[in-house]
């Protein structure tokens, strides 16, 4: 359904759906990035304990990899029609569903330790966790509101995509040309512009079916060309 056709409530619907999938994908993208456990490394010695932060990339790829999915679903529910809209919603829906899991899991009490003692374990010498993890809030806060959004609109989606508006006819490739009578020149640029065939109903005498005149015994010959009016010579 092309957007100029579509009633200004769907509309409206339809741009706050793809605002919400914009802004959860991007809370997921920048989830990834924040910090959401800091642990203390400590060392034999007079050595004070250092602090590791592990980000959200670093418990879990799902966040960043299914909010650039999520960006490119909006891109995908502007461009397909029908069935293939209610199939990219379900599967923004799923991937929703597949990120919340992925949040709850990598937040998990053992989760957060066993990743703060890999990390120790990465590195040299005889350095250890000297307290448990210190889950920080804000980070898996914004990836489970993001993954959150995905799931509304995805179903919402399943559900309202094939009455939201999308590319029109002009960009169709099978679409077929609208007759379009040109009267004068602007008027033909303006109907091309358009994606229209001016030609289509040309009146009777002017098309290319009026090219060719025949003979009685079917013999077709060209009209003779127009030639300008020679003036007349003078006495």
């Amino acid at each position: 359904m092309s957007s100029a056709t579509t009633p200004p409530r769907v509309r409206r619907e339809y741009g706050i759906a793809m605002l919400v999938l914009a802004a959860g994908a991007a809370l997921l993208l920048v989830a990834a990035g924040r910090t959401w456990v800091t642990g203390l490394l400590s060392a034999p010695g007079p050595v004070a304990p250092a602090p590791v932060d592990l980000t959200g990339g670093d418990l879990t790829g799902l966040p960043s990899g299914i909010g650039w999915a999520a960006l490119a679903g909006v891109a995908g529910l502007y461009a397909a029609k029908g069935a293939a809209r209610r199939l990219i919603g379900l599967l923004i829906a799923v991937g929703g569903a597949i990120a919340l899991h992925g949040v709850w899991a990598a937040t998990r009490p053992q989760a957060l330790l066993d990743a703060v003692t890999k990390n120790t374990s990465d590195m040299a010498g005889t350095v250890q966790a000297a307290t448990g993890p210190e889950p920080s809030l804000l980070g898996p806060a914004m990836a489970v509101a993001g993954a959150a959004s995905l799931v509304v609109v995805g179903l919402l989606a399943v559900l309202r995509a094939p009455a939201w508006p999308g590319m029109g006819t002009r960009y169709d490739r099978d679409a077929a040309p609208s007759a379009n009578r040109s009267e004068t020149p602007s008027d033909l640029w303006r109907s091309l512009d358009a994606g229209d065939d001016p030609t289509l109903d040309a009146p009777e005498g002017t098309g290319p079916e009026r090219a060719v005149r025949k003979d009685g015994d079917g013999t077709a010959h060209a009209p003779p060309a127009e030639r300008p009016a020679e003036p007349k010579e003078k006495p």
